[in-house]
């Protein structure tokens, strides 16, 4: 297979059902680059045969992570995906078309959307049908904003789009995500400490319902099923548990 100068770069901990299918998806590029956070199962093991560069790091938060690993690459152009995610052969094809023009067209990243599967069914709605990331961009020109929790990419220039898409599977089981929620409520409550007054019903009733009603009615979720349902209720969890958190780092507890 031929190879392109472009440096993949996936974080990961304790994705081993995840990490070789995320690897090969990415085999086009000739540096691979995994980002350890000092995983507990056998991830780095299984991921060896397919990457070149093995760095280890204690999680600090995602943005941290991925900024510390970025000027670490080789490349000038980064393809940063994560473990739950996957190149298709179509969003490969097309990185590899682009690769000739990435230095001579101006922009220094680029968009491109992800189609995401939950509890083994493609969501379609519910608030992700519009969903995405910048995924290939320039290490010189692009860093992530330095928040814990959902922090996307602060480009030096502009960013173009490409028109197909990732595969994002947010879904290992439902102890997982609810664990997942619980630990970003916590990353996300020192985010808004700074920028929430008080803690209110508002807060933790109206909000969360609005968090619900938005995903599921607003932004069609009712047409995922069950699904699209799921969604919405963790969505208004996450956003309770956010503020519950905030309470609590406010006052020192745990």
């Amino acid at each position: 297979m031929s190879k392109y100068p472009i440096t993949a770069i996936i974080p990961a901990y304790n994705e081993s059902h995840n990490i070789v299918e995320v690897l090969k998806s990415v085999e086009f590029c000739d540096e691979v680059i995994l980002v350890d956070s000092n995983s507990t199962d056998n991830t780095v093991e299984l991921g060896r045969p397919y990457f070149d560069k093995l760095l280890t790091r204690e999680y600090v938060h995602s943005a941290s992570q991925k900024n510390w690993a970025i000027p670490q690459a080789t490349n000038e152009w980064i393809l940063l995906v994560d473990a739950d995610e996957r190149v298709t052969p179509a969003l490969k094809e097309e990185i590899i078309e682009l690769y000739p023009h990435l230095d001579t067209n101006g922009h220094v990243g680029y968009w491109m959307g992800r189609r995401n599967f939950f509890m083994g069914k493609q969501v379609r709605y519910s608030g992700w049908k519009n969903d995405k990331v910048i995924r290939l961009f320039r290490k010189s020109k692009c860093q992530y904003i330095d928040k814990h929790v959902h922090s996307e990419i602060e480009a030096d220039g502009t960013l173009g789009w490409l028109n197909h898409k990732l595969l994002h599977y947010k879904y290992v089981n439902m102890d997982h995500h609810v664990n997942k929620l619980q630990r970003y409520a916590s990353l996300q409550a020192r985010d808004f400490d700074k920028k929430v007054g008080k803690i209110t019903l508002f807060h933790v009733v109206i909000k969360p319902f609005w968090g619900f009603f938005k995903h599921y009615v607003i932004q069609l979720g009712f047409l995922d099923g069950f699904v699209g349902f799921s969604i919405a209720y963790l969505r208004s969890y996450g956003i309770f548990m956010r503020y519950v958190k905030l309470w609590l780092l406010r006052r020192g507890i745990d």
